[in-house]
């Protein structure tokens, strides 16, 4: 892509470059200041890193991959034309999910006018990746986040409860001992979910493992891993709190579990796609002696 950029002069690409910051960089301050500033969806700073990286990522691979530049202008405009369109509409109503989602139009529509469709096609994932950036509206994700959080509340009363500690559980609130616990949006919410599921997902894209069925199978546990590593978190806030107070669990403490949610599950990604491996090379050697086997 560099060197086509270097082919066509890099003045037109600088124009673009600066027409795309006039019109979405007042949209991500102000998303950054407002929707990103809570908890219900704080992943949407991470996730926007990791798209940045992911792209920069991408980009740098595409000289080895030997594509054709062949402009699709007749696709890119139409394109060009419904993303313009959403985007007026996001601004002008002031709608961030139409705003922000427009941008992915407004890519995938001017990387088909100037590079062409082979390209767009080898970079789809980093276009999927970016939907995660998106802010819902907070009905939807008040559907979704309820549920996680009374199913990870009642997961946690019961764990501790086995261990023989005093808690009990009244919807989203836990008492452990005399402390009293508000599982929120940040403990069970779209924030760790989408966060965990983008991080999954990007982990899959890049190890590229050739056969589908493990891509599936570890695709589709990124979402219950994703619950483990939040009742992690909130059983060890829960014992921090018992233990050494409320202070010391709403604290540093609680912002710092976040961080290990993050560790847990990624190390459960990993663990689990070892595992995805360990078993598929067993049934292999299985398969291979059993061909073996005289007849």
């Amino acid at each position: 892509m560099m060197e086509f950029i270097h082919q066509k002069t890099i003045i037109p690409w600088l124009i673009l470059a600066a027409g795309l910051s006039l019109m979405y960089v007042p949209s991500f301050i102000n998303i950054f200041k407002n929707v990103w500033n809570t908890d219900r969806q704080a992943h949407g700073p991470i996730v926007l890193l990791i798209t940045l990286w992911f792209f920069y990522f991408k980009i740098k691979q595409i000289k080895d991959q030997d594509i054709e530049y062949k402009p699709s202008g007749f696709s890119g405009w139409i394109m060009l034309f419904l993303g313009l369109i959403l985007y007026i509409l996001g601004r002008s109503q002031n709608i961030l999910m139409f705003d922000i989602g427009s941008l992915i139009l407004v890519l995938i529509s001017l990387i088909l006018i100037l590079l062409g469709r082979k390209i767009v096609q080898y970079l789809w994932f980093a276009f999927f990746f970016m939907m995660f950036i998106i802010p819902l509206p907070a009905s939807w994700v008040d559907v979704v986040t309820q549920p996680m959080k009374i199913a990870v509340s009642y997961s946690v009363e019961h764990i501790l409860y086995s261990f023989n500690y005093p808690v009990a559980r009244s919807g989203v609130i836990l008492f452990v001992g005399q402390y009293q616990l508000l599982v929120a949006d940040a403990c069970a919410g779209l924030n760790s979910l989408f966060t965990l599921e983008a991080l999954g997902l990007l982990y899959l894209n890049v190890t590229r493992h050739e056969s589908p069925l493990r891509n599936i199978v570890l695709a589709i546990l990124i979402v219950p891993i994703s619950f483990a590593s939040n009742i992690t978190r909130v059983i060890i806030l829960s014992l921090i709190t018992y233990y050494f107070g409320d202070a010391a669990g709403q604290g540093f403490v609680h912002e710092f579990s976040g961080v290990v949610l993050f560790m847990t599950a990624l190390l459960l990604i990993i663990g689990t796609d070892s595992l995805l491996r360990m078993i598929s090379s067993i049934s292999i050697r299985h398969s291979q002696l059993k061909s073996k086997k005289p007849v």
